[in-house]
C-alpha cells in the first residue's frame, strides 16, 4: 500500500527544514548516528540544556545544526556523556540544503506544462478546420498565452545559449534557445498577418519536455557537494596555546612553528607538532585508518587532525595552517575534484557535434528554398520548422531520463548516487579498490571457537558474560547458545582480563600474555593450561559475497589499507583479494591510484574515512558507506546507505545497463531525425507534424529509459 503525500506539506517540511538551518549558529558532526533512535537521543540531550533553542539532526548528513549561545565544547561534552562523538564543524563553509535553482526549475516546468495544454486545446479547433477570424483569434489567444510563458520559462537555455554566444562558441541550448525564439516570434507574426499556421504549440511543447530534462539532470547533481569543504569545515578553529605555565585560547591562523600547545582530551590536534608530554594516546583513524588507538611517546610527530584519547599533552608545532596534513589531503580532495567535474558527459559529447548540424540544416533549407521560391517568408518558415523538428529534445531526455530511472531504482536498493556522471564513469571502471577498516571491516571481532571443548566454551561463556570489554561482549554473541558453566569468586583485573574460579581451578580470560602463553591474542585458561581464541576483525556483511562477484565480473580488486601488514593480509586472505597494499598514508593511495590511472586502468574506489577523501575525488568513480565522515561521503559519487555491500555489484551492472540504454536513446533519436528532417525540409513539417513527431520522440525516450528499472 502507498501513503500519498500532500505536495504542499512536503513543500512546508522543507521550508521549515531550511529556516532552522538558518537558524542554527553551530554545526557538529556526528559519525556514529545510524538510525531514528540516534536522532531522538541527540536531539533531546541538546535540547534538555539551558540555552539551546533548537537541535535538529540531519542523518543523511550525519549532522546536528544548533541554535544556541553556549561553547560549542559544552554542546561536544554533553553529547559524549550521551554516547555519541561529536566534532565542530564551520557553519560558513556549509551548505544548508536551500535549492533555489531547483525550485526555479520546477516553477518553469509546470508553467511551460500548464501553458502548452491550454494552448493545444487552441490548436484542435485550428487543425480541425477553423478559418479566417476564428482561427486568427484562436491564434492571438494563443499568443497571450504562449510568448510571455516562452520568455519566462526558457531562461535556463536563454542564459546559457548567450553565455556561449558570447565566447564565440556553440553548445546544445543555442539550437534549442534559436528553435524556442524563432518559432515564437514568427508565429507572432503569422497571426498578425493572417497567417494560416503558427508555431506556439510547438515552442511551448519544446520548452516543455526541455525543461523536464533540465530539472532531471539539476536533481541527479544536486546532491554532490564538495568534500574539500566539508574538509576545512571539520578542521579546529581555535587552539589553547602555552606561555609558560599560562594559556590562552587563540584562533588557529595565530599559531607559529614552535608554538606550544595544550590538547585537552577528546579535542582534536590543530597542528602537526611534536610530542612534548611524557605519552599520549590518539585516534588517527580518520587519518590513515588505523584500527587501533595509537600511543606516542615523547619526541614523536603528532598530526593535525587526531584525536586526544588519553590524558591532555603537549605538542610543539612543526607545521601550521596550510601546511597540515589535514591541509594538504584537502587540498589533494579540492585538485582531484576539480578533474574529475572536467568528465565530459555523454550528451555533451553529443552537443559538440549535434549542436552545429542542426544549424546548417536550417541555413541549407533557407537558402534551398528561398533560391527556389524567391518567398523570404515562405522559406523562414521551413527554416523554423528544421530547427523544430531537429531541436534535441529526445537528446536532452536521453540521459538524464535514464539517469533518473536508475538513480531510483539504486535508491530502492540502498544507494544513493549524488553525481550527475556517477553512473557514466561507474561503467567504464575496470577496477575495484577498497579501503578495509570501517568499509570492510566494522568495529568488533569475529572469534573462533570451534577449538574449544564444551567445558571451556561453557566457562568462556561465564567469564565473557561478567565483563563489558568488547571482545567479551563479542564471545558472549558467539557463545550465545552455550549455557554458561557454575564459575565463583569472578573479577575483572583492569588491563587485562577477567579471574574466577571453577571446580577448585583458576580459570581466566584475557591477553595471553596475562595468562602466561606465548600468544599474545585472546585466550581462556584453565588451571595452568591456555587455549587461544582466535580473533579477527568483523568483517562487513555482504562483503565476500561483493567482492566475489565483482572478481567473476572481471573487475580486478585491490585491498589498501593504512593499518597495519599483518591485519591487512589477514582481511585479504578471508576476502581471497591477492593484491595488497599495507600502511600507506592519504597522499600514497592517491598515489598509487595515479600509478593506475597512468597504466590505463579506469579505477572505482570504496573507502570511508578521511585518508580516503582524496582518493575517492581522485578514483573515477567512487563509492562511500553511510558510516562515513561527511568529507568522505560528498567526495564520493555514491553512498550506501545500509550496512551490508552484498547489492555493490548491482550498482555496476546498473551503470552498465544505463549506459548502454543512454546510447540506444541516442540511437532512437537519430533515427527519428533521419525520418523527421527529410520532411521538413522538403516543406511538408506543418506545426501539427512538428509538435507531434517532437512529443512522439521525447515520450518514446521516456519510455525506453524506464527499461533500466528492470534490468537484471
Amino acid at each position: 500500500m502507498t501513503t500519498a503525500v500532500c505536495p504542499a506539506c512536503s513543500t512546508s517540511s522543507l521550508a521549515v527544514s531550511q529556516a532552522e538551518d538558518a537558524q542554527a549558529n553551530v554545526f557538529l558532526s556526528l559519525p556514529e548516528i545510524h538510525c531514528a533512535g540516534c536522532i531522538g537521543k541527540v536531539e533531546r540531550a541538546l535540547n534538555g540544556l539551558d540555552g539551546v533553542r533548537n537541535a535538529r539532526v540531519n542523518l543523511s548528513l550525519k549532522r546536528v545544526a544548533i541554535a544556541t549561545d553556549l561553547p560549542v565544547a559544552t554542546l561536544v561534552e554533553t553529547l559524549e556523556k550521551a554516547g555519541y562523538e561529536a566534532h565542530p564543524l564551520d557553519s560558513k563553509l556549509l551548505d544548508t540544503g536551500a535549492d533555489p535553482q531547483g525550485r526555479a526549475l520546477l516553477f518553469r516546468l509546470g508553467l511551460s506544462g500548464f501553458a502548452m495544454m491550454n494552448v493545444m486545446l487552441l490548436s484542435v479547433s485550428v487543425w480541425s478546420g477553423a478559418e479566417a477570424v476564428t482561427r486568427d483569434m484562436f491564434h492571438l489567444i494563443s499568443a497571450a498565452i504562449a510568448l510571455p510563458v516562452v520568455l519566462i520559462a526558457g531562461q535556463p537555455f536563454f542564459h546559457n545559449a548567450w553565455s556561449a554566444l558570447k565566447v564565440r562558441t556553440l553548445n546544445m541550448d543555442v539550437p534549442i534557445s534559436l528553435a524556442i525564439l524563432l518559432a515564437a516570434g514568427m508565429s507572432l507574426f503569422e497571426t498578425l498577418n493572417g497567417g494560416e499556421h503558427a508555431y506556439f504549440d510547438a515552442a511551448l511543447s519544446l520548452t516543455f519536455f526541455l525543461l523536464i530534462g533540465r530539472y532531471l539532470d539539476h536533481r541527479s547533481r544536486s546532491a554532490a557537494r564538495s568534500a574539500a569543504s566539508e574538509l576545512s569545515a571539520l578542521e579546529v578553529r581555535t587552539a589553547t596555546r602555552m606561555r609558560g605555565e599560562a594559556t590562552e585560547i587563540v584562533d588557529v591562523t595565530d599559531l607559529a612553528i614552535g608554538d606550544e600547545v595544550l590538547i585537552p582530551t577528546g579535542v582534536r590536534v590543530p597542528a602537526d607538532g611534536e610530542l612534548l608530554s611524557g605519552q599520549a594516546r590518539t585516534d588517527r583513524s580518520f587519518l590513515t585508518g588505523e584500527s587501533d588507538a595509537v600511543h606516542l611517546q615523547r619526541g614523536e610527530a603528532v598530526q593535525a587532525g587526531e584525536v586526544n584519547l588519553g590524558q591532555p599533552f603537549r605538542i610543539r608545532a612543526t607545521a601550521v595552517g596550510e601546511d597540515t596534513t589535514l591541509r594538504r589531503v584537502a587540498a589533494l580532495v579540492e585538485t582531484a575534484e576539480g578533474a574529475r567535474n572536467r568528465y565530459t558527459a555523454l550528451a555533451d559529447r553529443a552537443a559538440r557535434v549535434y549542436a552545429p548540424t542542426v544549424h546548417l540544416l536550417a541555413l541549407a533549407a533557407f537558402v534551398a528554398w528561398l533560391a527556389a521560391t524567391g518567398d523570404v517568408r515562405h522559406a523562414i518558415n521551413i527554416a523554423i520548422a528544421v530547427l523544430i523538428i531537429t531541436c534535441p529534445c529526445a537528446l536532452g531526455l536521453a540521459v538524464p531520463a535514464v539517469s533518473t530511472a536508475a538513480i531510483g531504482k539504486l535508491y530502492d536498493l540502498g544507494f544513493l548516487v549524488k553525481s550527475g556522471t556517477a553512473l557514466e564513469r561507474l561503467a567504464e571502471v575496470d577496477t575495484v579498490v577498497f579501503d578495509k577498516t570501517g568499509t570492510l571491516t566494522l568495529p568488533g571481532f569475529d572469534l573462533t571457537v570451534s577449538d574449544l571443548d564444551p567445558d571451556q566454551r561453557a566457562v568462556a561463556r561465564a567469564l565473557a558474560q561478567s565483563s563489558s570489554h568488547p571482545a567479551s561482549r563479542a564471545l558472549t554473541e558467539a557463545l550465545s547458545g552455550v549455557a554458561p558453566a557454575t564459575v565463583t569468586d569472578i573479577e575483572e583485573v583492569s588491563g587485562h582480563g577477567v579471574v574466577g574460579r571453577w571446580n577448585g581451578k583458576t580459570v581466566r580470560l584475557g591477553h595471553g600474555t596475562w595468562l602466561g602463553a606465548s600468544f599474545r591474542g585472546l585466550g581462556l585458561g584453565i588451571g595452568d593450561a591456555a587455549t587461544e581464541i582466535v580473533q579477527s576483525e568483523k568483517l562487513r556483511p555482504g562483503a565476500p559475497e561483493a567482492i566475489g562477484e565483482l572478481k567473476a565480473m572481471g573487475y580486478d580488486v585491490i585491498l589498501m589499507s593504512g593499518d597495519r601488514t599483518a591485519a591487512v593480509e589477514e582481511v585479504a586472505a578471508r576476502l581471497s583479494i591477492p593484491d595488497l597494499h599495507a600502511g600507506v598514508s592519504a597522499e600514497e593511495k592517491h598515489a598509487i591510484l595515479g600509478r593506475l590511472a597512468e597504466a590505463g586502468h579506469k579505477v572505482a574506489m570504496v573507502g570511508d574515512g578521511l585518508n580516503d577523501a582524496a582518493s575517492l575525488a581522485a578514483a573515477h568513480a567512487s563509492i562511500a558507506p553511510s558510516s562515513a565522515l561527511d568529507a568522505t561521503r560528498n567526495a564520493a559519487d555514491i553512498v550506501v546507505l545500509r550496512e551490508t555491500f552484498a547489492d555493490i555489484p548491482k550498482t555496476f551492472r546498473t551503470a552498465r545497463a544505463a549506459t548502454h540504454l543512454s546510447r540506444q536513446n541516442f540511437g532512437i533519436a537519430t533515427v527519428y531525425n533521419m525520418i523527421a528532417v527529410p520532411v521538413a525540409l522538403a516543406g511538408f513539417a506543418t506545426p501539427l507534424i512538428a509538435a507531434l513527431s517532437m512529443s512522439s520522440s521525447s515520450i518514446t525516450v521516456l519510455l525506453n529509459a524506464l527499461r533500466v528499472r528492470w534490468v537484471k
